[in-house]
């Protein structure tokens, strides 16, 4: 989609941006930024003639003349603003981002040893060789127009380092706030490495406290070392006025572990782009999501495992309820390269359309070169059960009530995943608090 004008607006911007930089400019992180801006001006926004984006449309947001951040301001934010996104006050190291900046007064540090947990902009000077081994080397500025603009716009988001053999307690939350009445665009930059042995739980949520419309284009790498151990737990509650464009990616090596659970309750527009690269022996990948939509919201998950080594295995469960006019979108996609013999590799969607209104566009993937595997995917679409329905009436369960139970039940399988008990009981009050809202529109 070649929408000359908005290239033309962030292009503006950049130029403000590397103004601002100083004798960052100069910086091989800025040399990189550069190369992104280009390739989003070459590139501009996808359509619907590119198969990746064929359900998607974005024009909503290439129409719209969003405004990256470039400084931190907590101005007139208090802590109990905070506190309301904090899961019941989960006990954690807690970065919170303010407009995609670090904000340190409001975030909680639990010191542990062989952990390093700091904001990415810090991170570029005191942990340098670290940072410049790993980030954009996963994630390729030329993925798609989305992840190019977020890497011209890299300033601020999280890094945290694990050192080997060291296993982490209590969770890290990395808390992402859109605050304001402007038209903004918040690029966070997220670098997680996992060496060798270590374990570590992250939780990542994105939520809102702006009254305009919003672009969120964050972008999260992980490398997971030989015999790491990784729970990602992310969860994107934002405006119903915001766009949320989200791209996650897995390395892992060898006998390493990592459990994905991706739940989307937010934003007008959302898209996922989640990927593993298996890229060892013995690993074991587990991507779980589950989305509910309402009214008029647009929600688009985006999977990949490539399976790039032998012996793996992955497990996929992905799930959306969908009511009003809502729209949903599943792609998923599992590569099991030539050599990658003996992989074990599942993966099942399904969704439930609570409306004759709602839509899904789904599509299960399988691309195998080896012949010596087990491969499983399919995809079901569907309404609440009448004689479940018709059980539970009989026993003197109200029609809302009922369909609240058999709604919510479907969504426990994945709810149930989340290990973190904080996050699950949270997770299980949202539910059904968006279940009522989702009547309330359609009365």
């Amino acid at each position: 989609m070649k929408e000359t004008k908005s290239i033309e607006w962030y292009k503006s911007r950049f130029d403000l941006f590397e103004k601002s930089l100083n004798g960052e400019s100069k910086s091989e992180l800025h040399a990189l930024r550069k190369q992104a801006m280009q390739k989003f001006a070459g590139m501009g926004f996808p359509s619907s003639h590119d198969e990746e984006w064929r359900f998607t449309n974005v024009l909503p947001i290439a129409k719209m003349e969003f405004t990256p951040v470039f400084e931190y301001s907590g101005k007139g934010l208090r802590q109990a603003d905070i506190d309301k996104f904090t899961f019941g006050g989960l006990h954690c190291t807690r970065l919170v981002f303010i407009n995609g900046h670090l904000a340190d007064e409001f975030s909680t540090h639990d010191p542990q040893p062989g952990v390093t947990i700091a904001g990415l902009r810090s991170a570029i000077n005191s942990h340098s060789e670290l940072v410049n081994r790993h980030l954009a080397k996963y994630v390729k500025i030329g993925e798609n127009a989305f992840t190019a603009l977020s890497t011209a716009f890299i300033h601020d988001g999280a890094f945290v380092h694990v050192a080997k053999n060291t296993e982490i307690t209590n969770p890290i939350h990395l808390l992402f706030i859109v605050t304001g009445d402007q038209k903004v665009a918040v690029s966070p930059r997220n670098l997680i490495v996992a060496e060798p042995g270590s374990k570590a739980s992250i939780v990542e949520s994105y939520v809102s406290l702006a009254s305009a419309p919003y672009l969120t284009n964050a972008v999260t790498e992980f490398v997971v070392d030989e015999n790491a151990t990784i729970e990602h737990d992310k969860l994107q509650d934002e405006s119903l006025d915001s766009y949320h464009i989200g791209t996650i990616h897995f390395q892992q090596s060898r006998n390493s572990n990592v459990v994905s659970n991706a739940i989307n309750l937010g934003a007008a527009i959302a898209r996922n782009n989640i990927t593993a690269v298996l890229n060892g022996e013995g690993i074991e990948s587990t991507l779980n999501g589950l989305s509910l939509a309402t009214g008029t919201q647009h929600v688009d998950n985006h999977t990949a495992i490539d399976h790039a080594k032998p012996h793996c295995a992955s497990h996929e469960l992905y799930k959306s309820i969908l009511d009003g006019k809502s729209k949903g979108v599943f792609n998923g996609k599992i590569f099991v390269r030539k050599d990658a013999q003996k992989t074990d590799a599942k993966q099942t969607n399904k969704t439930l359309l609570l409306s004759d209104e709602a839509t899904v566009n789904t599509k299960p993937q399988l691309e195998i070169f080896a012949d010596d595997v087990k491969c499983t995917h399919g995809a079901t679409v569907g309404h609440l059960d009448e004689e479940q329905k018709f059980y539970l009436r009989s026993r003197g369960v109200g029609e809302e009530e009922a369909n609240d139970l058999l709604t919510f039940a479907f969504a426990s399988d994945v709810i149930n995943r989340v290990h973190i008990d904080a996050l699950r009981e949270q997770l299980d009050m949202m539910i059904h608090a968006r279940l009522q809202r989702g009547r309330m529109l359609e009365r």
